[in-house]
């Protein structure tokens, strides 16, 4: 597994194998491992439509805007922000603006940042344990459902995952020379991926730093030193948005969604981050964020079901990205155990380390989080997890022939074919036979491979084909089930449905806009065409109708925005033409209960379709 554990344990060391020209295989494969994403990525991509239409109304927002765009508005007239940092809108309001903005200009900028999460985990296995051990990660980590998912779909953390790849990427790059500036590089990535969704981005930071303390050939001062100026470039290129937003004049900018006192920071240290962890008070107003027992609801699947150590092996996580956690943890305990005695510039070492620590730390926040946490999360895991499996996996087949390596690479295939058969169990009348096929496979390899392959071709040839299938088929299988589902609302989920779309949070909790309601709004000229309680039911309106519509409270209607006396005089400067009644009422400190109140006092009922519509215009 390591050079210095050669003789013992590998007949090659995986210097050679990096170090020497790729095959005239390696650049087919990798073509067809991008294409072949590509497919599962963009196949039927907009049968979800809007996906999540609280993101999709902040790019059309952004695309009749150009401050909209700059700070993430929901709605083109600028009064609240979404509640996350606009990094993700900034990439697909981009795109939108340039090809028009429609479900397709919606969805596939994830759709791209997935293909390019794939090639970039490629290239970063390959520089350090090569190309067959890069395309494991890579088809590992394609085919995990959640990537299937979130790829698929407009929520930020696809960009999150492209963006801690990178640094990643960068981190291996800079170990191997002790070069400040890609260590560097690494912390802008990092940074960016704040601007995408805040501190979960923080949450690869120690394993990336500890492997270039362990492993850049530099002397311990000088990697310290490296260490500082990248926590620079973190600061930095997270920084300089939170300044700008607190520097840009409030009266001329949009309220911050889901912080108590308009301000970034806040945001992200409350609601967005302790608050997330801990549970307790945050966002807008204090809403209740969580508590005890995993997220809003406990025994929910869509909030994470009861936080503790198994929570990834739960109903909730479990089939999103579980699937190779069991040998990814077997190869870790396998990797780091073989190269103890390793030369501290190891690259075995130094690539479990990075993506050992990053899926521990980031399995442990996840499991233990008493805040809000959702299934869809996982998918900042699962690059950690495929990787972990790729290098232990690969390394351990190269010492075959020795029995210590081989009873750790039958527990691994073991582990896999057992845990597929019980996470396929969870779901048995889907695809019945596919858990007995796999774990069947499975028990047989692990024992053909713990007795010893025999020396010929196609006997080891068959054998690894069989070691790769019982690993990868069954989550393969979820995958694709996936990929070919329809998905809406706050919160998708992956795995099979029995008809219909899969997610949360969408039309059965949030208020859709009828065609008639759309139509009347289409037709208005002001610069908002409507208010409504919360952000959810503007955004519906906003897709409906292609105008700017006022989520009063923002997500849960508790953001103080905008106030009752900001509100009346939008409606005297005749801004708004309609108030639509409906969607989630303010909570604590929010301001649409007093402002609904004040509309029914003062104006007329009408009903459009079969919502209660006033106009505010004399």
């Amino acid at each position: 597994m390591t050079t210095a554990l050669a003789s013992r344990v590998e007949p090659r060391p995986v210097e050679e194998d990096v170090a020497k020209p790729p095959g005239r295989w390696v650049r087919p494969a990798v073509f067809g491992l991008l294409a072949a994403t590509a497919l599962l990525y963009f196949w039927n991509l907009t049968a979800s439509g809007y996906g999540n239409s609280f993101y999709a109304a902040a790019v059309q927002s952004g695309t009749q805007d150009w401050k909209a765009w700059l700070f993430g508005s929901l709605d083109a007239g600028n009064v609240l922000t979404v509640d996350k940092p606009p990094a993700a809108l900034w990439v697909t309001t981009a795109f939108a603006r340039l090809f028009g903005f429609s479900s397709f200009t919606v969805l596939a900028p994830q759709a791209l940042m997935g293909v390019a999460s794939v090639g970039l985990l490629y290239l970063t296995v390959k520089r350090t344990s090569g190309p067959v051990a890069g395309l494991f990660a890579g088809a590992a980590f394609a085919l995990t459902p959640v990537a299937a998912l979130m790829f698929k779909f407009n929520n930020p953390d696809a960009l999150l995952t492209l963006l801690l790849i990178a640094g990643a990427y960068c981190t291996i790059r800079a170990i191997e020379k002790a070069s400040p500036r890609w260590l560097m590089f690494a912390g802008v990535a990092i940074g960016f991926g704040f601007l995408t969704k805040m501190m979960q981005a923080f949450l690869v930071l120690p394993a990336l730093g500890l492997a270039y303390l362990i492993a850049a050939p530099a002397s311990l001062g000088k990697r310290l030193l490296h260490l500082a100026g990248a926590v620079v470039s973190v600061v930095v290129s997270a920084g300089w948005f939170i300044a700008l937003v607190d520097l840009w004049p409030t009266a001329s900018r949009p309220y911050i969604g889901g912080s108590a006192d308009d301000s970034l920071l806040e945001l992200a240290l409350g609601y967005n981050g302790l608050g997330r962890i801990f549970g307790g008070s945050g966002g807008g107003g204090g809403v209740m964020v969580g508590g005890p027992g995993g997220g809003m609801s406990g025994g929910n699947v869509g909030f994470g079901g009861e936080s503790g150590l198994t929570r990834m092996f739960g109903a909730s996580f479990g089939g999103e990205v579980s699937w190779l956690l069991p040998a990814a943890l077997i190869g870790l305990v396998a990797g780091l155990w073989f190269t103890r005695r390793a030369a501290g510039t190891d690259r075995t070492r130094a690539a479990l380390v990075v993506w050992g620590g990053w899926m521990l730390v980031t399995a442990l926040v996840f499991s233990y989080m008493s805040g809000i946490v959702h299934p869809y999360y996982a998918v900042a895991l699962a690059p950690s997890i495929a990787a972990v499996v790729a290098i232990s996996g690969t390394s351990l087949w190269r010492g075959r022939a020795h029995l210590a390596p081989r009873v750790f690479l039958s527990l691994m295939i073991a582990a896999s074919a057992v845990w597929a058969y019980i996470l396929l169990d969870r779901d048995a009348d889907w695809l019945p036979v596919l858990r007995w096929v796999i774990v069947g496979l499975g028990l047989v390899t692990a024992t053909v491979v713990l007795v010893g392959v025999p020396p010929l071709r196609e006997l080891v040839a068959v054998v690894a084909t069989a070691a790769v299938l019982t690993v990868g088929l069954g989550t393969a299988a979820y995958a694709v089930e996936t990929a070919s589902q329809a998905h809406s609302g706050s919160i998708p989920i992956s795995g099979p449905a029995t008809g219909g779309e899969r997610g949360m949070g969408g039309p059965g909790m949030e208020e859709s806009a009828s065609t008639e309601l759309g139509t009347v709004l289409a037709a208005t000229t002001t610069k908002w065409a409507a208010a409504t309680s919360s952000s959810q039911s503007a955004a519906n309106l906003e897709l409906a109708s292609g105008k700017s519509v006022i989520g009063i409270g923002g997500w849960s209607g508790s953001d103080p925005a905008p106030t009752l006396a900001e509100f009346q005089q939008y409606v005297a400067d005749g801004e708004i033409t309609y108030y639509v009644e409906g969607g989630r009422g303010g909570g604590p400190g929010g301001g649409s209960n007093e402002i609904s109140e004040w509309v029914a006092a003062n104006f007329t009922a009408t009903t459009v379709g079969e919502q209660t519509v006033y106009r505010l215009l004399s």
